[in-house]
């Protein structure tokens, strides 16, 4: 799958039900008929949509871990507590099972952010908190991340 761009302000109704921004249907449109994965982010208060070919990819990376290993076997558990497959319906809506709503906070107004091969979907306010919180760091983290200098491929 290619890089999905884009960053969207929608709503979720009483039922849980997001109608997914166009731009983000029409890059996700091959994957529509395959469904996808919908989990609880590790590190945010957010959730992840991976297309399905996403998902099977990491399962396939994750399968290889030995399980006869305590901290595999748990954090096997942790990443995939609360996974749900979901699929878009004929109107162009996403259902988020009540469960994950609660933990990710989601009540009306979210966010839809690509994140380079899935898309978060964020409560607009925790959305816009995280990224004032990762202001001031981000330069550091950019430097840190991206800025080697032995890497012959170089970004910019």
């Amino acid at each position: 799958m290619n890089s999905l761009i884009g960053t969207y302000e929608c709503k979720v109704d009483a039922k849980g039900r997001l109608m997914l921004p166009a731009a983000i249907k029409k890059q996700l449109m091959p994957a529509l008929q395959n469904g996808f994965v919908l989990k609880r982010a590790v590190f945010q208060p957010c959730l992840e949509l991976y297309p399905m070919s996403e998902w099977e990819t990491l399962m396939q990376k994750m399968n290889k871990l030995n399980r006869f290993k305590k901290k595999n076997n748990d954090f096997i558990r942790r990443f995939t507590a609360g996974v749900k497959m979901v699929e878009v319906d004929s109107a162009g809506r996403l259902l988020i099972p009540k469960d994950l709503m609660v933990f990710s906070g989601i009540s009306k107004d979210i966010v839809v952010s690509s994140a380079i091969n899935i898309v978060e979907i964020w409560d607009k306010d925790k959305y816009e908190q995280a990224i004032d919180d990762a202001a001031d760091d981000f330069a550091d983290l950019a430097e840190e991340v991206m800025g080697q200098d032995d890497d012959t491929d170089g970004i910019s």
